[in-house]
Protein backbone atom coordinates (compact mmCIF):
# COMPACT_ATOMS: atom_id res chain seq x y z
CA UNK A 1 0.00 0.00 0.00
CA UNK A 2 1.41 3.36 -1.02
CA UNK A 3 0.25 6.79 0.02
CA UNK A 4 0.55 9.91 -2.13
CA UNK A 5 -0.75 13.13 -0.68
CA UNK A 6 -1.85 14.75 -3.92
CA UNK A 7 -5.15 15.51 -5.63
CA UNK A 8 -5.94 13.09 -8.43
CA UNK A 9 -5.78 15.77 -11.15
CA UNK A 10 -2.16 16.58 -10.20
CA UNK A 11 -0.84 13.02 -10.59
CA UNK A 12 1.60 12.93 -13.49
CA UNK A 13 2.11 16.69 -13.52
CA UNK A 14 4.55 16.37 -10.62
CA UNK A 15 6.55 13.96 -12.82
CA UNK A 16 6.76 16.66 -15.52
CA UNK A 17 8.03 19.16 -12.94
CA UNK A 18 10.67 16.69 -11.73
CA UNK A 19 11.70 15.94 -15.34
CA UNK A 20 12.22 19.66 -15.95
CA UNK A 21 14.17 19.88 -12.68
CA UNK A 22 16.42 17.01 -13.79
CA UNK A 23 17.25 18.79 -17.07
CA UNK A 24 18.07 22.08 -15.30
CA UNK A 25 20.16 20.38 -12.61
CA UNK A 26 22.13 18.38 -15.16
CA UNK A 27 22.71 21.54 -17.21
CA UNK A 28 24.02 23.27 -14.08
CA UNK A 29 26.34 20.33 -13.41
CA UNK A 30 27.66 20.54 -16.98
CA UNK A 31 28.23 24.29 -16.62
CA UNK A 32 30.12 23.84 -13.34
CA UNK A 33 32.19 21.05 -14.90
CA UNK A 34 33.19 23.30 -17.81
CA UNK A 35 34.23 26.07 -15.43
CA UNK A 36 36.23 23.56 -13.38
CA UNK A 37 38.05 22.35 -16.52
CA UNK A 38 38.94 25.96 -17.35
CA UNK A 39 40.25 27.19 -13.99
CA UNK A 40 40.65 23.96 -11.92
CA UNK A 41 38.85 25.47 -8.92
CA UNK A 42 37.49 22.65 -6.77
CA UNK A 43 34.59 24.84 -5.65
CA UNK A 44 33.05 24.50 -9.12
CA UNK A 45 33.74 20.75 -9.11
CA UNK A 46 32.02 20.21 -5.76
CA UNK A 47 29.13 22.47 -6.73
CA UNK A 48 28.70 20.52 -9.96
CA UNK A 49 28.83 17.14 -8.17
CA UNK A 50 26.19 18.37 -5.72
CA UNK A 51 23.83 19.36 -8.53
CA UNK A 52 24.54 16.08 -10.33
CA UNK A 53 23.58 14.03 -7.24
CA UNK A 54 20.31 15.97 -6.92
CA UNK A 55 19.68 15.45 -10.65
CA UNK A 56 20.14 11.67 -10.28
CA UNK A 57 17.83 11.81 -7.24
CA UNK A 58 15.17 13.43 -9.43
CA UNK A 59 15.67 10.69 -12.00
CA UNK A 60 15.13 8.05 -9.29
CA UNK A 61 11.84 9.60 -8.16
CA UNK A 62 10.66 10.01 -11.77
CA UNK A 63 11.18 6.28 -12.40
CA UNK A 64 9.50 5.40 -9.11
CA UNK A 65 6.43 7.53 -9.75
CA UNK A 66 6.17 6.31 -13.34
CA UNK A 67 5.90 2.73 -12.08
CA UNK A 68 3.53 3.80 -9.31
CA UNK A 69 1.20 5.81 -11.55
CA UNK A 70 1.19 3.75 -14.72
CA UNK A 71 2.09 0.14 -13.84
CA UNK A 72 -0.45 -0.71 -11.17
CA UNK A 73 -3.19 -3.30 -11.18
CA UNK A 74 -5.78 -1.55 -9.07
CA UNK A 75 -6.20 2.05 -7.98
CA UNK A 76 -8.87 3.30 -5.63
CA UNK A 77 -9.60 6.93 -4.75
CA UNK A 78 -10.43 7.63 -1.12
CA UNK A 79 -11.09 11.35 -0.65
CA UNK A 80 -8.06 13.33 -1.76
CA UNK A 81 -5.61 10.51 -0.98
CA UNK A 82 -4.59 8.05 -3.68
CA UNK A 83 -4.09 4.50 -2.36
CA UNK A 84 -2.58 2.09 -4.84
CA UNK A 85 -2.58 -1.71 -4.44
CA UNK A 86 -0.08 -3.66 -6.46
CA UNK A 87 -0.10 -7.43 -6.69
CA UNK A 88 3.53 -7.70 -7.74
CA UNK A 89 5.86 -7.52 -4.73
CA UNK A 90 8.76 -6.34 -6.88
CA UNK A 91 6.88 -3.08 -7.45
CA UNK A 92 6.83 -2.51 -3.70
CA UNK A 93 10.58 -3.11 -3.52
CA UNK A 94 11.11 -0.72 -6.44
CA UNK A 95 8.93 1.87 -4.73
CA UNK A 96 10.81 1.85 -1.43
CA UNK A 97 14.22 1.64 -3.13
CA UNK A 98 13.33 4.55 -5.42
CA UNK A 99 12.29 6.81 -2.55
CA UNK A 100 15.31 5.72 -0.48
CA UNK A 101 17.81 6.64 -3.21
CA UNK A 102 15.91 9.85 -3.98
CA UNK A 103 16.22 11.01 -0.38
CA UNK A 104 19.79 9.79 0.05
CA UNK A 105 21.12 11.41 -3.15
CA UNK A 106 19.20 14.65 -2.58
CA UNK A 107 20.59 15.04 0.92
CA UNK A 108 24.13 14.20 -0.14
CA UNK A 109 23.78 16.59 -3.09
CA UNK A 110 22.87 19.52 -0.87
CA UNK A 111 25.51 18.39 1.62
CA UNK A 112 28.23 18.51 -1.08
CA UNK A 113 27.01 21.98 -2.14
CA UNK A 114 27.22 23.12 1.48
CA UNK A 115 30.70 21.62 1.89
CA UNK A 116 31.84 23.43 -1.25
CA UNK A 117 31.02 26.75 0.42
CA UNK A 118 32.12 26.18 4.02
CA UNK A 119 34.25 23.58 5.80
CA UNK A 120 33.89 24.01 9.53
CA UNK A 121 35.93 21.57 11.66
CA UNK A 122 33.93 18.54 12.77
CA UNK A 123 30.80 19.34 10.76
CA UNK A 124 31.39 16.54 8.24
CA UNK A 125 30.75 13.63 10.64
CA UNK A 126 27.85 15.41 12.33
CA UNK A 127 26.05 16.19 9.07
CA UNK A 128 26.84 12.76 7.64
CA UNK A 129 25.23 11.14 10.69
CA UNK A 130 22.25 13.50 10.43
CA UNK A 131 21.74 12.59 6.75
CA UNK A 132 21.84 8.82 7.37
CA UNK A 133 19.40 9.08 10.29
CA UNK A 134 17.09 11.28 8.22
CA UNK A 135 17.03 8.82 5.31
CA UNK A 136 16.35 5.83 7.58
CA UNK A 137 13.55 7.41 9.60
CA UNK A 138 11.93 9.36 6.76
CA UNK A 139 10.09 6.19 5.68
CA UNK A 140 8.02 6.33 8.87
CA UNK A 141 8.23 10.09 9.59
CA UNK A 142 8.29 11.49 6.06
CA UNK A 143 8.85 15.17 6.95
CA UNK A 144 12.25 14.46 8.58
CA UNK A 145 13.70 14.40 5.05
CA UNK A 146 12.28 17.84 4.23
CA UNK A 147 13.43 19.27 7.57
CA UNK A 148 16.99 18.07 6.87
CA UNK A 149 16.94 19.56 3.36
CA UNK A 150 15.62 22.81 4.82
CA UNK A 151 18.48 22.96 7.36
CA UNK A 152 21.08 22.35 4.63
CA UNK A 153 19.50 25.02 2.41
CA UNK A 154 19.51 27.55 5.24
CA UNK A 155 23.23 26.95 5.78
CA UNK A 156 23.88 27.28 2.03
CA UNK A 157 21.83 30.49 1.90
CA UNK A 158 23.76 31.95 4.82
CA UNK A 159 27.02 31.46 2.92
CA UNK A 160 25.80 32.93 -0.37
CA UNK A 161 24.27 35.90 1.45
CA UNK A 162 27.73 36.68 2.88
CA UNK A 163 29.21 36.31 -0.61
CA UNK A 164 26.58 38.67 -2.04
CA UNK A 165 27.34 41.31 0.61
CA UNK A 166 30.94 41.28 -0.61
CA UNK A 167 30.57 41.09 -4.40
CA UNK A 168 27.03 42.47 -5.01
CA UNK A 169 26.85 40.10 -7.99
CA UNK A 170 23.47 39.73 -9.67
CA UNK A 171 24.24 36.07 -10.39
CA UNK A 172 24.77 35.42 -6.68
CA UNK A 173 21.47 37.16 -5.94
CA UNK A 174 19.67 34.96 -8.49
CA UNK A 175 21.21 31.86 -6.91
CA UNK A 176 20.08 33.03 -3.46
CA UNK A 177 16.55 33.51 -4.80
CA UNK A 178 16.51 29.98 -6.30
CA UNK A 179 17.83 28.34 -3.11
CA UNK A 180 15.47 30.48 -1.03
CA UNK A 181 12.44 29.27 -2.97
CA UNK A 182 13.64 25.68 -2.64
CA UNK A 183 13.79 26.24 1.13
CA UNK A 184 10.23 27.62 1.14
CA UNK A 185 9.09 24.66 -0.97
CA UNK A 186 10.57 22.18 1.50
CA UNK A 187 8.93 24.03 4.38
CA UNK A 188 5.57 23.66 2.64
CA UNK A 189 6.29 19.97 1.84
CA UNK A 190 6.27 19.38 5.60
CA UNK A 191 2.54 20.21 5.42
CA UNK A 192 2.02 18.14 2.27
CA UNK A 193 -0.46 15.79 3.91
CA UNK A 194 -2.84 18.52 2.73
CA UNK A 195 -3.27 18.11 -1.07
CA UNK A 196 -3.23 21.86 -1.76
CA UNK A 197 0.07 22.22 0.12
CA UNK A 198 1.60 19.40 -1.94
CA UNK A 199 0.64 21.16 -5.19
CA UNK A 200 1.86 24.55 -3.92
CA UNK A 201 5.22 23.08 -2.85
CA UNK A 202 5.70 21.50 -6.27
CA UNK A 203 4.87 24.76 -8.05
CA UNK A 204 7.32 26.71 -5.88
CA UNK A 205 9.97 24.08 -6.64
CA UNK A 206 9.22 24.52 -10.35
CA UNK A 207 9.71 28.30 -10.09
CA UNK A 208 13.03 27.80 -8.28
CA UNK A 209 14.35 25.60 -11.09
CA UNK A 210 13.11 28.06 -13.71
CA UNK A 211 15.19 30.72 -11.91
CA UNK A 212 18.21 28.37 -12.01
CA UNK A 213 17.63 27.96 -15.75
CA UNK A 214 17.56 31.76 -16.13
CA UNK A 215 20.89 31.90 -14.26
CA UNK A 216 22.41 29.30 -16.61
CA UNK A 217 21.22 31.23 -19.68
CA UNK A 218 22.51 34.49 -18.20
CA UNK A 219 25.98 33.01 -17.50
CA UNK A 220 26.23 31.50 -20.99
CA UNK A 221 25.07 34.79 -22.57
CA UNK A 222 27.71 36.81 -20.72
CA UNK A 223 30.37 34.24 -21.57
CA UNK A 224 29.41 34.36 -25.25
CA UNK A 225 29.61 38.18 -25.32
CA UNK A 226 33.02 38.10 -23.63
CA UNK A 227 34.27 35.71 -26.31
CA UNK A 228 33.03 38.05 -29.04
CA UNK A 229 34.79 41.00 -27.41
CA UNK A 230 37.95 38.92 -27.12
CA UNK A 231 37.88 38.00 -30.80
CA UNK A 232 36.97 41.43 -32.15
CA UNK A 233 38.87 43.48 -29.61
CA UNK A 234 37.58 46.60 -27.89
CA UNK A 235 35.60 48.98 -30.09
CA UNK A 236 37.50 52.04 -31.26
CA UNK A 237 36.09 55.40 -30.27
Amino acid sequence: MKFIFAPEWFLGKDVLIESFSFIVLFAFFFLCWRYYKLNKKKTFLHLGIGFLLIAIAQLAIIATKFVLYYNTHFTQNIGQMIITYDIVKSINIFYYAGYFFHRLLTLFGFFVIYRSTKKAPGDFLLLFYFIIVSVIFSNTIYYIFNITVLILLIMILEHYYQVYKENKSRNTLILILAFGLLAVGNLIFILSDLPTMFVLANLIELVSYIILLVLIIRILYVKRNLKKIGKNGPKKK
